[in-house]
Order: C-alpha cells, then structure tokens, then sequence
C-alpha cells in the first residue's frame, strides 16, 4: 500500500462526512460534493495514483455525460 492509497481512504471518509452532514443540513450541493470526494476517494486507493489525476479523470467522466 502506497501513500496515495492511504490517501484515497482518508478522502472516502471525508466524502461519507460531507454527505452525512449535506443529508443533515439538507444541502444537496454538499451531498453531491461528498459523492465526489468518496469516488475520488475510491479510485486512487484502488489506482494509487495522486489525488489530481483521478480528479482530472472524474472531472472528464462527468464532462462526458
């Protein structure tokens, strides 16, 4: 296990707080941010790659759609 993938779980956390607190607040925009901060999350611990190249990956899936 490298530090990106370490990384990549601190980042799932951080996403399943955000949402939880967007589920609260009722805030859909923080919900949908902690979405994306879990799936980031989850590729680059899965990857192991840095944090700006799986969100520039996102960034491009979500472009696409």
């Amino acid at each position: 296990m490298n530090w990106d993938q370490i990384k990549g779980s601190w980042n799932q956390m951080k996403g399943q707080a955000k949402q939880k607190w967007g589920t609260v607040t009722d805030d859909d925009t923080t919900i949908i941010a902690g979405q994306r901060d879990q799936l980031t999350g989850k590729l680059q611990e899965g990857y192991g790659v840095g944090k700006e190249k799986v969100e520039k990956a996102v960034d491009k899936l979500i472009d696409s759609i």
